[in-house]
């Protein structure tokens, strides 16, 4: 019998409880924590990795067409570097926190609240909650751009079998074939059928098949490199700075597992080895996502496209690989549906009849989904889609708020050490980032618009 659901549970309330690093040490967040289950460290950086390569990796060979292959190597290395330093900050400022609050197991946008309202200065702690919706919408904007991702992709590669050519365009490819635009509209409606399944478990085992068929795309690839292209010839190593800024927000997209480092930590039999898990798993996805875009572009150079399975030939088996990659994504964005849902349901669970809760979820998890669906109508393209959410929703949740949560944290205890140096030293890196925002974020904005208005 099926337990009924009631309203969303009441959070904590973040405050201060150690008052100095002694009691700070007195409190055993490990021990508080209730994990029947917990992973060690080798399956923490499954996990992480499994966070990261899932269906932006599918787009990375586009991303290196856009930088050029020898600044896209540069860029992928400084980028993943930056990332894995910024989210050790992350991490152990939130160890800071469940010591500092006696709250020993905290969400990404917990954190944020925490870091916020733990901090000496009453502006700063009257903003904790105003900070927490700004993730929470940021997270929720990324997360649900990454469903309109997956829509064009099953989208993309069912267009791609009915048409039965090799060709791909938005624009249907002979009479009587429709537009991308009218798959899109057509999946709607089978894509809120499994996004009705309201209980994770039954969709994770499913994930995995869908890595199984993506890592199988991806040593494809490398196949076609060595076939089309066995001298390496036709690479571009330098594009323009427009051009490069593109290929940010895409490989920040492909790399980023920004959202899963808290509840990997959470989940930890010992947290205090996941500095261990983080360098050895931010080390597989920058290799893992180099290699694979190396390879892709490589084999495909300037026609290369996303997903990468489009440019395999119409062969039965890039068929078959081709009709693989629709089915698992389609399992696949089911699973990434379930956690921003989660968050907006939050919110939306209080204004419903609490003896219906249920039916309403069904019904705004349907209303959500056709939403997603209209935003992959109006931009149809998954390279400017993954370009924005890196640019916008990635560079904040990887690099900016890491820096500013970890400065809220060590603002009175460690304290910000001689000369200001742990100030100075968030400063400079954020100014990197909040650079990369802004002029990212115009850059990709631009192609969408471009693509909306159909000059893509």
């Amino acid at each position: 019998m099926e337990p009924v659901r009631t309203g969303p549970k009441p959070r904590p309330v973040f405050k201060v409880v150690a008052f100095t690093e002694e009691e700070e040490n007195a409190f055993d967040y490990v021990k508080d924590r209730q994990n029947p289950h917990p992973t060690g460290v080798l399956g923490a950086t499954a996990h992480m990795v499994k966070g990261a390569l899932g269906g932006g990796i599918l787009g990375g060979h586009v991303a290196y067409v856009k930088a050029g292959v020898w600044m896209g190597l540069v860029l992928n290395l400084f980028f993943g570097v930056y990332m894995a330093y910024c989210l050790h900050l992350l991490v152990w400022s939130a160890q800071q926190l469940y010591k500092r609050t006696r709250i020993s197991t905290m969400t990404y946008p917990d954190v944020g609240e925490a870091a916020f309202a733990c901090h000496p200065n009453r502006i700063v702690k009257k903003m904790s909650r105003c900070f927490r919706y700004i993730i929470d919408i940021i997270i929720c904007i990324d997360l649900y751009g990454a469903c309109a991702c997956y829509q064009l992709i099953i989208s993309k590669s069912i267009k791609q079998l009915v048409e039965n050519t090799q060709l791909t365009s938005m624009e249907g490819l002979g009479e009587n074939y429709p537009h991308l635009r009218i798959y899109l509209a057509a999946m709607i409606v089978p894509i809120i059928l499994i996004c009705l399944i309201r209980y994770l478990k039954y969709l994770a085992p499913f994930s995995l098949g869908a890595n199984a068929v993506v890592f199988t795309a991806l040593c494809t690839a490398v196949y076609y490199a060595v076939k089309n292209n066995p001298s390496f010839l036709g690479l571009t190593g330098v594009t323009t700075f427009w051009e490069t800024l593109e290929f940010v927000g895409m490989i920040v997209f492909s790399m980023s597992c920004a959202g899963v480092v808290i509840p990997i930590e959470n989940n930890m039999a010992d947290p205090k080895k996941f500095p261990i898990s983080l360098v050895i798993g931010m080390s597989i996805i920058v290799f893992g996502t180099a290699f694979v875009s190396f390879f892709g572009y490589t084999a495909y150079l300037e026609y290369s496209e996303a997903p990468i399975t489009v440019n395999f030939p119409m062969t039965v088996y890039g068929k078959v690989l081709k009709g693989l990659i629709a089915v698992m994504i389609y399992v696949t964005h089911a699973v990434n549906f379930w956690p921003p849902f989660q968050i907006c349901y939050y919110y939306i669970s209080r204004c419903v009849n609490q003896n219906r809760i249920v039916f309403w979820e069904y019904i705004w998890r349907a209303i959500f989904v056709a939403l997603v669906g209209c935003l992959a109508i109006g931009f149809p393209s998954i390279n400017a889609l993954m370009g924005f959410l890196g640019t916008f929703c990635l560079t904040n949740m990887a690099f900016i708020w890491p820096l500013l949560i970890h400065l809220c944290v060590i603002w009175e205890r460690p304290g910000l050490g001689k000369y200001y140096w742990r100030l100075w030293r968030c400063v400079g890196m954020m100014s990197v980032a909040i650079f990369i925002f802004f002029c990212g974020t115009v850059v990709n904005a631009s192609e969408l618009v471009a693509v909306f208005k159909g000059e893509l």
